[in-house]
Parts: structure tokens; sequence; C-alpha cells
């Protein structure tokens, strides 16, 4: 009986003690809060009057829950913790996991997988001026956190706040399709003004205008990219349109292996080479026909809610086609220089591996001729297939298909050029060079 009592009174203790030591959590925490509110609605008043207007604060999600209780004055806001991933997991532990197994957590990864990332001022990389703006999305370890830091990068290294962004993290905004806007343009992926101005997102627009009543059909990035709210981000063809295992088209095949000897995941003479495990791991192609399939069936799936699955299947084979039709201009573009390697009107520069053009030097590559490969091959091959996956024909023709076929008559002329100063320079590469560069544009 003494022994039953001490039980029930030890337990009664303890009822009483969790409660008090969670009270004096949240205690600290929402004092915490006050103080961090009273300041900054002084100093940054928008941050706060965000915040206010967000779920989080709705919910008593405070800012020491994300920034945690060591920073107190404006002399030590370095200590103020930087959220990641990881602290947005502990609300949202689904939603991370499915981010976490898509494209979007490996951009930072792809982005210093590029060898020209390294050439370039910290300010369009690590300073998020430039690429690093967006490939910010990408997870990054705490070790790269910290050398971030160090190297001067204070901001910038969260990832959920490129859609849903601080401080009223709007689930609202992150499903419009301006949401995706910032990073998916330009001159490489020009996925918004390809949809934008395409049927698809010309009513999808419309329907925000209230033109359209908001139970019509206007398919936004999401309704195809994120079905079902679902964070893992893929596609079938990745953002390089190659991919395993090759197709069963002889000529098709020989096009994408020289594709993937430029761009070196394949050696010379068509063995692998270890940059191939770097482009697998970052997720840039598929590397499987199951990974492709089940890809292909999530944007079908999308397409039906519209399309018939005869109609939808026809459309993106076309678009299948069209990269096999661009796969061969560009083959024969770069096997049009890569002869130039092999005769030796070219040296082979310091930087590359193999004596063959490589296409992830970009803007790097030494002479005008790979300039214009590499123009050929990240803007106007780029837009050929994507502007067809995203149904806007003036992109895939004029902007993307017209542009390569100039491209190439430009490659052929330089290259006979370039032959031409060899032999009258007796067979010697050293200092040959075209006396009129043609420019990437043709001017």
């Amino acid at each position: 009986m003494k022994i039953k009592l001490i039980i029930v009174l030890f337990f009664t203790i303890l009822g009483f003690i969790f409660p008090l030591a969670s009270w004096a959590v949240n205690n600290e925490t929402d004092a915490a809060n006050v103080k961090c509110i009273e300041c900054h609605e002084r100093i940054t008043p928008n941050v706060v009057n965000d915040w206010k207007l967000s779920h989080h604060s709705r919910e008593g999600v405070t800012c020491a829950h994300c920034h945690g209780l060591d920073h107190t004055t404006s002399k030590d806001s370095e200590e103020a913790r930087l959220p990641q991933p990881a602290t947005c997991a502990e609300c949202h532990e689904k939603q991370v996991k499915q981010f976490r197994s898509g494209k979007h957590a490996l951009a930072w990864t792809v982005m210093n997988a590029m060898p020209t990332t390294h050439k370039l001022p910290m300010a369009l990389t690590k300073g998020s001026k430039g690429c690093g703006g967006c490939h910010k999305i990408g997870e990054k370890t705490p070790e790269e956190v910290a050398q971030l830091k160090e190297e001067g990068s204070g901001y910038g290294h969260a990832a959920c706040d490129s859609c849903h962004t601080r401080h009223i993290f709007s689930k609202q905004e992150a499903r419009q399709p301006q949401a995706c806007q910032t990073c998916h343009m330009g001159f490489d992926h020009p996925q918004w003004e390809m949809y934008s101005t395409s049927k698809h997102g010309v009513r999808a627009l419309l329907k925000q205008n209230g033109v359209l009543p908001e139970t019509a059909a206007g398919p936004t990035c999401q309704d195809c990219h994120m079905q079902d709210g679902d964070h893992e981000v893929r596609t079938p063809w990745g953002f390089l349109a190659v991919r395993l295992p090759l197709p069963e088209d002889e000529e098709w095949r020989k096009d994408q292996i020289t594709i993937m000897q430029a761009l070196g995941v394949l050696d010379p003479e068509g063995n692998p080479t270890p940059r191939l495990e770097v482009v697998k791991a970052a997720d840039v192609i598929r590397s499987t026909q199951a990974d492709f399939d089940k890809e292909r069936e999530k944007l079908l799936n999308a397409c039906s809610n519209c399309h018939s699955d005869k109609f939808a299947k026809g459309e993106l084979a076309k678009g299948d086609d069209l990269i096999k039709k661009a796969d061969h201009l560009l083959a024969e573009a770069i096997r049009i220089i890569a002869s130039l390697y092999q005769d030796g009107v070219l040296e082979k520069p310091e930087s590359y591996t193999y004596a063959f053009p490589d296409l992830l030097t970009f803007h790097d590559a030494p002479r005008p001729i790979e300039h214009r490969l590499f123009v050929m091959h990240l803007e106007h091959r780029m837009r050929t297939f994507q502007g067809a996956f995203h149904n806007n024909p003036d992109y895939s023709l004029w902007y993307g298909w017209s542009e390569m076929v100039v491209d190439l008559s430009a490659i052929k002329d330089m290259a006979e050029e370039l032959r031409e100063k060899y032999e009258a320079n007796g067979g010697l590469a050293k200092n040959i060079q075209l006396e009129t560069t043609t420019s990437p544009e043709g001017k």
C-alpha cells in the first residue's frame, strides 16, 4: 500500500513539473518575441508586418522558433539562426521530405558541379547576384553554410523561402505561377516567357485577373509539376535533355553519344567519365527508363484533366521528336569542332580534360567558334524543346530551331576559315584566330 502511494505521488509531481517546464519555455519564447517585435518594428517594420499577416503568427510560431534566442541586441545579429529546410521540417516534415527527393534540393550541388561556376565573381554565385540567386534553393550542409559565412556570404542560405517568401511564408503565394517566374526565365530556361504567353498561361492569368471564372481550366506550373502539392519537382527529360538508356534509333543514339561526349560525361572514345556520376548525383538526367516513365506518367496524369490520353501522348511525342531533330543539328556542330582538335587545327586548352569541345565551360570556352556552340546548346537547343513542352510555337521555331540552323551555318564557316588559317600557317595551330569573329547572335 505504501509503495502504491509513493508511485501515485511520483507521477502526480511529474504531471505538475512538465507543464510548468513547458510553460517556462513558452514564456521565455514569448517574452523574446515581444522584444524582437518591439525592436524590429522600428528597424525593419515590413518584416514584422509580414509575420503578423502570416499563418505562422496565427499559430504562435514566433521569431525565436526559427531564429533562436541568442540574438538579443544590434551588436550580436550574427547570432541569429538562419533557418534551413531542417528548421521547416520540424513542422512540415512531409513537404521537406518531398523537397529533398526532387531537383530543387540539388540546385546548389548542380551549380557547384559546373566548371565555370568557380571562375565567376563571388557576388554572382555565393553572393546570389547571379546563378546563386536561384540555385540557393538547393539544400546545403552545415559545413557549407559555415564556409559561406566565413567567405562573407551572410544571407541567402535558406531554401523554402525561394517560393514561400519571407516573412509571410504564404502557401497561396507559392501556388501561383509567378512564384516560379524569378528563376525559370531568361537565357537558358525561359519557361516563364514560354508558359505565360502560351494558351495555358494566358488562361491562368486571365483567371487571376477575374476575366475567366475561378472554376475555368487554366493550368499553372504547379498543376503540372507539383500535383497535389507534391514538393518533389522533377521532369522526364531533366535539364539537359539527355537520358539513359540511349535511344534505339541508331542516328539519334549516335547524336546523343556525341552530345554526352561534349558534356564530358563520356570520353572521346565513348567511355563513362567521373563527370557522369556527378551528373547522375545532381539528378539533371534521368538515368533509367523507369525514372523517365515515372515522370512522363505524372505529366500525362496532369494533361488528362483537360485532354484525352491519345492527344496528350501525341503532344509529348512531338516534343521528344524535336529533341531528336535538334540533337542532330547540335551533334553535327560538335563533330565539326571535334575534327578541328583531331586534325591539329585547334590546340587542347589546359583547362580541358580532352581535345574535344566542352559544353559545360559555357562562356569560358576558349574560342569564338566554341562560344557559338555554347549558345547553340544552352540557349537555342533549350528553347527548341522547352518551347514544345510548354506549348509555345514561337519559342520552338524562331527562338529555338531557326537559331540552331543559323548557328550551324556560322560554325561551318568559322571552321573552314580556321582550316584555311592553319594551312597558311604551315600546319601550325599556334596563334590561329579568326580575323573577324562572328558573335553568338550572328551580328
